[in-house]
């Protein structure tokens, strides 16, 4: 672990009345400066937040305090004390005390998070909180929703979020059973909890939580969850919210998995996703600086969205490769106008110019590049001039492709050198220079790779192509089991039949040139009448980057291809065999 940073000098503790408890709080940098808001969880204090606090007091109004019950401030007198409105009012007293005349930017961790959704979500709240960054604790009206949901749909996958996010939580249900909870904290668990945060979080508890104090404080913060859980997640209240949130996603989080925040997007309109490869403590104790970094970035854009500058958003940057037309162009457009910044490149730079053109006009500034993405050199080249300029992406979209169709025996050497480097070797090439990147930056990230139904649907007709889809299809799965350790995802989309241009650059074996423009034109109107847009590929990508779901079968016949092809691969190889496939 880091060294502890010293608490600075100028730290100025005051007082802080609400609803008849005071509240202990802590200043620290220019007042004068935008304020910072910062509110612990549980069993936690103050505290928590040294390391974050240090770093953003450099350049921010830095404030903190001991929520209701825990550290220096005083306890409610009883259960009802606890209730989320009056945590919520705790944070407004507080924020009014310390910054009148200007809104304050919250961040919190833990049940901090859940109490300052409250106020975040309050009616008017936009015009006191500047901004909202969050780490470990969902909205538990949002949660309730998403319950109710899971509960009224219970699909395979909405069955196995509700069994995980169970075993997450069990230590709720303990908390609700009479004695058992503040008995194992007074007997023991106080004095065992920095053995817990050692073996499970991988960190070196601090000495600035005394046992005796902690058994104090986590007895007390019990009845946080016996006031609001229940009661909440059987009513939840609508609460949308206009503040710009950024929602920072653990991805070693033993506590709060990262479906929770699936649907989000509905409650808050201006939301902004950020991957931090951490566990639910190590994000403050270990990485207090990259946590500062990240909300020190989305304070900087919502103070610019306020001063006009530009509007506030999705802050992740982008790649996307062959985004030129197509679903590559769909893609960066999508990610676009979700407010991310977007850098496409192609081999047609004025597709690419065009394209970043239009995102500009959905988002932020986007930028264009010419690449071969076959040429190894060149996407090495390219990913360090993004990186220089622009920064690490948070997103690598590998969409470079091209059609070929052809038997084996038809398909000459060149036709398969020149399949395999762009549809395999062009994602290789990109996996390798942005993964490294970003395995390198230590803050996780998601790469999506275009593999194709083709990858396990054989077709006599589409021996190379096929074979290069399912390749990056393997490929995928390999490197989502490497990069899981560094936080980075992995998705494989997998399409159907899509009505973009590649239909219309598609290169056939054994043909004339006459005859392969021929069969490109009724390619082209197969596909046309078809009618999938490249844009409804876009949409699950966005879904799968958001989700972190590693495969996902886009139209109808890729899913039932899929399907098939795990109940009954024999039936496929007979189809293609008869040339049905």
């Amino acid at each position: 672990m880091s060294a502890r940073a010293t608490r600075p000098p100028a730290t100025r503790p005051r007082t802080v009345h609400s609803g008849g408890v005071p509240l202990a709080v802590f200043e620290q940098g220019d007042p004068a400066a935008p304020t910072v808001l910062l509110v612990h969880g549980y069993p936690d204090t103050h505290a928590v937040w040294d390391d974050v606090a240090a770093d953003l007091a450099r350049d921010h109004h830095v404030v903190r305090y001991d929520v209701r019950g825990a550290g220096a401030s005083a306890a409610p007198a009883d259960r009802s004390g606890y209730r989320l409105e009056q945590l919520a009012a705790d944070l407004f007293a507080v924020a009014d005390a310390v910054s009148p005349d200007r809104p304050v930017h919250v961040v919190a961790h833990d049940w901090g998070s859940l109490q300052s959704w409250e106020a975040v979500t309050a009616p008017g709240a936009e015009r006191r909180l500047a901004s909202y960054t969050t780490m470990s604790g969902p909205c538990l009206d949002h949660l309730g929703f998403w319950l109710r949901e899971r509960l009224r749909r219970p699909t395979p996958r909405h069955l196995r979020q509700l069994l995980a996010q169970g075993v997450h939580s069990w230590y709720i249900t303990a908390f609700h059973l009479p004695f058992l909870a503040p008995g194992v904290w007074r007997l023991g668990l106080a004095r065992a909890w920095p053995r817990v945060l050692r073996d499970l979080e991988g960190v070196t508890p601090r000495a600035d939580h005394p046992q005796p104090t902690l058994r104090r404080d986590a007895v007390r913060g019990i009845e946080l969850y016996r006031a609001n859980m229940r009661q909440t997640l059987r009513h939840p209240r609508e609460r949308p919210t206009e503040v710009p949130v950024q929602l920072i996603t653990l991805t070693g989080d033993h506590y709060v998995g990262s479906y929770l925040s699936e649907g989000l997007e509905c409650w808050v309109p201006r939301l902004t996703r950020r991957t931090l490869r951490a566990t639910h403590w190590s994000a403050l104790l270990e990485k207090g600086t990259t946590v500062a970094g990240l909300v020190r970035e989305h304070i900087s854009r919502t103070e610019a969205g306020h001063s006009g500058a530009g509007a506030p958003g999705d802050s992740r940057l982008v790649v996307v490769t062959g985004g030129g037309s197509g679903i590559g162009r769909a893609t960066a457009l999508a990610f676009a106008e979700e407010g991310a910044r977007v850098v496409v490149c192609d081999l047609d730079l004025d597709a690419a110019r065009r394209t970043a053109e239009l995102a500009g006009l959905l988002g932020p500034a986007a930028h264009a590049y010419r690449v071969d993405v076959s040429d190894g050199a060149a996407v090495d080249a390219f990913a360090e001039q993004v990186a220089a300029e622009h920064g690490v992406p948070d997103v690598l979209v590998n969409n470079a492709g091209i059609g070929h169709s052809g038997t084996f025996l038809e398909t000459t050497e060149k036709e398969w050198q020149r399949v395999l480097d762009v549809n395999l070797w062009g994602v290789i090439h990109g996996c390798r220079a942005f993964g490294t990147l970003m395995a390198d930056r230590g803050e996780g990230g998601h790469i999506v790779n275009l593999s194709s139904a083709a990858a396990y649907l054989p077709s006599k007709a589409l021996t190379a192509y096929a074979t290069s889809k399912a390749a990056v299809f393997m490929l995928s799965d390999c490197l989502r089991a490497e990069l899981a350790g560094h936080g980075i995802g992995v998705s494989t989309i997998c399409p159907g039949l899509v009505n973009t241009n590649i239909t219309r650059t598609s290169t056939f074996s054994a043909t004339t040139a006459e005859e392969q423009a021929a069969k490109q034109a009724r390619a082209a109107r197969l596909y046309a009448r078809r009618g999938f847009p490249p844009e409804k590929v876009a949409t699950a990508i966005l879904a799968a980057v958001r989700t972190g779901r590693p495969v996902v079968p886009v139209t109808p016949e890729a899913k039932a291809a899929r399907f098939l092809s795990r109940l009954a691969p024999g039936l496929l190889r007979l189809a293609a065999r008869l040339n049905v496939t």
